[in-house]
């Protein structure tokens, strides 16, 4: 919630007097905020896949849960790297420029490689649903 009250507080002052120096730092803050959630999926993801690891090998699932554990973080932590490093160059850098509004196809690109192959691949990895539970005679209570 403060990241948000931050980001909206930086906007609100990009609108009202856009300085360089504000919008340099808006668009750091917000490659911090990328590089935080970058790290967040390496640290979780990667204890998760040290706590499988400790499993016995017999248990059933083990080396599908571990593929899938180390494909999510690698992908999440490299998709927010990725959008981390383009907002630091963005900010320092004209030629750089993210905002491709005006050019659809260069726009589709970014967004395609940032956004919706990872989102695919996460959720293609994560695809397999658990079982639906039958639906259980009613009780009533006494």
């Amino acid at each position: 919630m403060g990241f948000g009250v931050v980001m909206i507080i930086l906007w609100l002052v990009l609108w009202w007097k856009p300085v360089r120096v504000m919008v340099i730092l808006s668009k750091m803050f917000f490659a911090g905020v990328s590089l935080f959630a970058a790290f967040g999926f390496l640290l979780y993801g990667g204890r998760l896949f040290l706590m499988l690891q400790r499993f016995p090998v017999e248990s059933k699932g083990r080396r599908k849960k571990l593929q899938e554990v180390g494909y999510v973080t690698t992908i999440c932590f490299s998709c927010f790297l990725i959008r981390c490093v383009m907002m630091c160059l963005n900010a320092f850098d004209k030629a750089a420029d993210l905002d491709v509004l005006n050019h659809p196809i260069l726009n589709f690109f970014y967004y395609l490689l940032v956004e919706i192959v990872p989102s695919t691949l996460v959720l293609f990895i994560l695809r397999k649903l658990p079982p639906k539970r039958g639906i259980t005679q009613y009780h009533p209570i006494h």
